[in-house]
């Protein structure tokens, strides 16, 4: 979880050196492909589920999030990119309920609101409300919906078949805007943050693959909100970025209420 947070920092650095977001994330999405390729396990005959319509749906989401996220990234503190990012949790569950007909939880749904009253105070509404933090909405948005597809897809296609075919049809989406913004110079610097950006975010929903496979999802997704606490580290120690009290306050109730929301849901089960 802490390396996603890595991954997104090495993007933010290039993009305030210069670099397009569409760039970034056109980079990021193909040199994760063809890291994650050998490890895949792709047979010949899978060849034509990489483009599967509903694996298209999630590449399509995947992407989105990916490219809002990094643009939010240009101008705001990536804490709060990644707090307001945490929206998407809160509208998965409510889209399951409607679209999966799972059973909705009157405690969790309270505890998910409180994590929503805290993505507000992230966001600031109204007149502080700026470009990059709709785009970090938006970005949350889609990532909601991902959350939701993912529950939609399991058991259909293999996990690592389903993150190579996302890889490759986001980098083949983005490429003509990935091409057209190709800086003028790729210095060393430049090719390591790339690589940074791009492994750390590979490696890391890699190993949360291997995590799920090895361990209940219960288990696995309270340490999604680790994030918050990565985000907010490197925000300090990279770019100086300290929230202010509003941000920090909300961070925090992102934190325990999700946090809480999963043990809530892991007791239930086993009970």
């Amino acid at each position: 979880m802490s390396l996603i947070p890595i991954g997104d920092s090495a993007g933010k650095i290039l993009t305030l050196e210069g670099a397009s977001p569409a760039f970034v994330a056109w980079s990021r999405l193909l040199v994760g492909f063809l890291f994650i390729l050998p490890f895949s396990g792709l047979r010949p005959a899978e060849m034509k589920q990489l483009f599967h319509w509903q694996l298209l749906i999630r590449a399509a989401l995947f992407t989105g999030a990916i490219f809002c996220m990094i643009s939010a990234l240009q101008t705001e503190p990536i804490a709060n990119v990644f707090g307001i990012f945490f929206i998407g949790p809160i509208i998965a569950y409510f889209l399951a309920v409607v679209l999966l007909k799972e059973k909705i939880s009157y405690l969790r749904s309270l505890l998910l609101m409180i994590g929503f009253a805290g993505v507000l105070m992230v966001v600031k509404p109204g007149v502080d409300l700026t470009t990059g933090s709709l785009l970090a909405v938006i970005a949350g948005i889609c990532y909601g919906c991902l959350l939701v597809a993912n529950r939609w897809l399991a058991g259909k296609f293999r996990p690592r078949l389903i993150l190579l075919s996302t890889l490759l049809v986001g980098s083949l989406a983005l490429m003509p805007k990935g091409l057209e913004k190709l800086p003028l110079e790729l210095s060393a610097w430049t090719v390591t943050l790339l690589l940074v950006s791009a492994l750390a975010s590979a490696v890391g929903n890699l190993i949360i693959i291997e995590a799920n496979r090895r361990l209940d999802a219960a288990t696995v997704a309270p340490f999604v909100y680790s994030q918050l606490v990565a985000a907010s580290v490197l925000g300090v120690l990279l770019f100086n970025e300290i929230p202010d009290v509003m941000s920090l306050l909300g961070l925090l109730i992102i934190f325990v209420s999700g946090v809480l929301s999963f043990v809530y849901a892991t007791e239930k089960k086993q009970v």
